[in-house]
C-alpha cells in the first residue's frame, strides 16, 4: 500500500513537488513577464536614449557656430562614412545570427558570429578614428569651435559605446569557450544583442542628422 505520508509521492500532503521551481522562477521573472536582467538592460537603454537625445539636441543647436574654424560639412567624406555605417549595420545581422545559434544550441556558430560581430565593430571604430585624424589634419579639433565640440562629443560618445559593446562581445565569446554559456543561458547573449542593436540604431540617427542633413 502506498504511504500517503511520503512527501516524494504525488498527491502527498505538504509542498507540491514543483513548489521549489515556482519559487526559483518567480525570483528571476518580473511582473512584466521578462527577467530581471533583461528588464535592467531595457531600463539602462532608456536612460541612454535620454543621454543621446541631449547630445543630438546640443549638436543641432551648435552645428552652425563654427567661429573661425572650417565648416563641418566641408570636411565630411560621406562616401567613406557611408561604408563605415554599412559595416556597423551588417554587424547587427551577425548579432542576430549569434543569438539564433545559441538558442538552437549551436555553440560553434555562436562563437563564429560573435567574433564576426566584434570584428565588424572594430572596423567601424577604426574608420571613426581615421576620420577624426583627418579632421584634426584639416584644423578641426575639439576646441576649434562650438560646432566641433558638439560633433566630437556626440560621435565620440557613440564610439565609446561601440567599444564597450565590443568588450561585451569578446567577454561573451570567452565565456562560451569556457563552457559558461549554455543553451539554457541563451538570454545572456540576447541581452548583449539588445545593447549592440541599440548602438546601431543610435548611429542611424547620428549619421542621418550629423552627416546627411545640412
Amino acid at each position: 500500500m502506498t504511504d500517503l505520508a511520503d512527501p516524494h509521492v504525488s498527491g502527498a500532503p505538504g509542498d507540491p513537488p514543483d513548489a521549489p521551481d515556482a519559487t526559483h522562477a518567480s525570483s528571476h521573472v518580473t511582473s512584466t513577464g521578462i527577467s530581471n536582467e533583461k528588464l535592467a538592460m531595457w531600463v539602462f537603454l532608456g536612460s541612454e536614449c535620454l543621454l543621446f537625445g541631449g547630445l543630438i539636441s546640443t549638436f543641432l543647436l551648435y552645428k552652425e557656430k563654427t567661429a573661425d574654424g572650417p565648416k563641418l560639412h566641408d570636411l565630411y567624406d560621406i562616401g567613406f562614412t557611408s561604408i563605415s555605417s554599412f559595416v556597423l549595420l551588417m554587424s547587427s545581422l551577425s548579432m542576430v545570427l549569434a543569438v539564433s545559434a545559441i538558442q538552437r544550441g549551436d555553440h560553434r556558430a555562436l562563437r563564429s558570429w560573435l567574433l564576426v560581430t566584434a570584428l565588424l565593430g572594430s572596423v567601424f571604430i577604426s574608420g571613426q578614428a581615421y576620420e577624426f585624424k583627418e579632421f584634426l589634419n584639416e584644423g578641426l579639433g575639439f576646441t576649434t569651435s562650438p560646432a566641433s565640440s558638439a560633433f566630437f562629443t556626440l560621435t565620440g560618445f557613440h564610439g565609446a559605446h561601440v567599444t564597450i559593446g565590443i568588450v561585451m562581445l569578446i567577454s561573451t565569446l570567452i565565456l562560451s569557450l569556457r563552457g559558461r554559456i549554455t543553451q539554457e543561458k541563451a538570454e545572456a547573449v540576447e541581452i548583449v544583442g539588445l545593447y549592440w542593436h541599440f548602438v546601431d540604431v543610435v548611429w542611424i540617427l547620428v549619421f542621418t542628422i550629423v552627416y546627411l542633413i545640412k
